[in-house]
């Protein structure tokens, strides 16, 4: 192994990004103890309570301690503001800040994904890679396993408000799923989380400890990758920052760019991969021109309904008395249940927009809770609100960097609602919403709009106010695009076209987001490019029967 006393040095793999796909990489490649992989994380250890306990999420983002702290630009669809761009700067990524959903997405996302031109991501190909991760809280079935290193519970606490939406929009035609991730998420349901025992359970849990056991892995948090380091078409290794000096790490086989849909085209861009006109305009000299880096920026832009509600418990009346908070504190330090212990989101619906769509184009994210915006103290009053997003928006934006400084964060522009048809979408998503509020179920709470209120409906009056409160969901992608075209980053094989030695492993690869929360398909994606890279007919074939059965970590 390289020599421990130092932080430099060679490797078979170097990873960059520990976050939801970078300690899944970091636990396949290992598994071999033969191969030496350093695994590069700019942020620190996820050992703090905030990350752990699920309701920390809000402890967690905006912290610079677990948190990038980014923004977006201004948004013009979004009446000028900036977003807050959370990020997870953590290892476990955004898996240690996030809702916690588990997720996979509809069948027909990764089919398109195929149609596209990327063989081998359709949905009988990837099912596997979801399957060789999972840990289900139902055992082993033709649709989930047991054993695996991501664990998946049910959620540890009800609401009846929310069974009663769920009631309500069968009135409407949405009825109850069983199974959001058969392939087909149409339906409502509870979310189902990655936890266990009412804890978060990261990617860090799951697959980076085990393996960090291992003499051939190195795991160095607080280290800022600056650039890759190229000769000729070939990445050879990393050059990174680590409590105030910089090192060189070479890589014998190959670069693994893990870092997130921002941070990768990021890297790219640093180290002179990318459009000529957005690198010339930082003097930085252009030594791969690919026109694709940090373009195809897709996210799920939420918007946020509230209702106030009547003779029904709400997290609002429960935390907002000093009996209600004790009662919520000694539930989770007996039992790890209640309250502390619940996803930001309980109950979900997927949906279509209007019937001509041939699968669910709406989610929905119901909470028994309400506040003006995320991180504000909750209302006074009893309140429900339900988060609907488009989930293929045809509003795309890119992320360049903003100048050749490496602490600089690069520019976000998502262009959210800059479409027509997502204008169109977002409207008859808040309709639909009211009239699933009015349904004959939840007439004994009394639900009366607080957002975007009443008055409001006019088609313009309705997009001004969907500029004022709709915010991101958290799901950034595409900006490292997946294809075979002039345009496309990287081919099916997650390689970056035209270099030797680099892929890129996460969220940014998708060449179109998928129907639902990312975080799992992310596992997956790792999942997939580690068997791709351990056995390169695995870009096709899928994996081999040993590997679905060798599960845990």
């Amino acid at each position: 192994m390289t020599d421990p006393a130092r932080p430099d040095g060679e490797y078979d793999y170097i990873i960059v990004g520990g976050g939801t796909a970078g300690c899944v990489l970091a636990n396949r490649l290992s598994a071999d103890p033969k191969t030496r992989v350093l695994l590069l994380e700019a942020g620190g250890s996820d050992n703090y309570h905030w990350v752990h306990i699920p309701v920390g999420y809000l402890y967690c983002i905006g912290n610079p301690r677990t948190d990038w702290m980014m923004k977006t630009a201004p948004e013009p669809g979004l009446n000028g503001r900036s977003l807050v761009y959370p990020r997870g700067k953590v290892l476990g990524g955004c898996s240690s800040v996030n809702g916690m959903i588990y997720m996979r997405g509809q069948a027909a996302d990764y089919d398109h994904w195929r149609q596209l031109g990327n063989t081998g991501w359709g949905w009988d190909d990837v099912l596997p890679y979801f399957l060789k991760s999972e840990d289900h809280h139902g055992g082993d079935s033709a649709l989930h396993r047991s054993g695996g290193p991501w664990k998946v519970s049910k959620q540890r606490l009800s609401w009846d408000i929310l069974e009663a939406v769920q009631e309500g929009a069968k009135e409407f035609g949405i009825m109850p799923r069983a199974d959001f991730n058969d392939g087909n998420n149409e339906g409502s349901g509870f979310f189902e989380v990655n936890q266990k025992n009412g804890v978060r359970w990261n990617t860090a849990k799951g697959f980076l400890r085990p393996a960090m056991k291992r003499p051939n892995l190195r795991v160095l948090t607080g280290a800022c990758s600056d650039r890759l380091i190229m000769e000729g078409r070939r990445v050879q290794g990393v050059r990174y920052r680590r409590k105030g000096r910089v090192f060189e790490a070479r890589a014998r086989a190959e670069v693994l760019l893990a870092a997130g849909a921002i941070n990768s085209p990021r890297l790219l861009e640093l180290s002179g991969i990318g459009r000529p006109d957005v690198l010339s305009a930082h003097g930085i000299d252009v030594l791969h021109e690919m026109p694709g880096v940090g373009e195809n920026l897709q996210d799920h832009l939420q918007i946020r309904t509230v209702f106030k509600v009547r003779n029904a418990q709400t997290l609002n009346t429960m935390a907002n008395s000093l009996a209600g908070k004790a009662r919520i504190a000694l539930q989770y330090g007996l039992a790890r249940s209640g309250p502390m212990s619940m996803a930001p989101s309980q109950f979900g619906m997927f949906t279509r927009s209007d019937p001509s769509r041939i699968t669910p184009d709406l989610e929905y994210h119901v909470q028994p809770l309400s506040t003006d915006r995320l991180g504000d103290p909750l209302h006074p009053f009893p309140a429900i609100t339900l988060s609907v997003c488009n989930l293929r928006p045809d509003s795309v934006g890119a992320t360049h960097i903003a100048s050749p400084d490496v602490d600089r964060q690069s520019e976000i522009r998502l262009n959210y609602l800059s479409a027509e048809s997502d204008r169109r979408i977002a409207v008859q998503s808040i309709r639909q919403a009211r009239k699933i509020m009015s349904a004959r179920a939840l007439a004994p709470y009394q639900p009366e709009e607080l957002l975007p209120g009443a008055p409001c409906t006019d088609e313009q009056d309705l997009l001004r106010v969907v500029g004022d409160i709709a915010t991101t969901i958290f799901h950034p992608v595409g900006t490292c695009r997946m294809g075979n075209d002039p345009d496309a980053v990287v081919d099916p094989a997650l390689r970056v076209r035209g270099l030797e030695g680099l892929r890129v492993i996460d969220a940014s690869i998708m060449p179109r987001i998928v129907s639902g929360n990312t975080a799992s398909p992310v596992v997956m994606i790792a999942e997939k490019a580690a068997d791709m890279i351990l056995r390169p007919s695995a870009s096709v074939r899928g994996p081999s029967d040993r590997s679905c059965q060798n599960r845990s970590a």
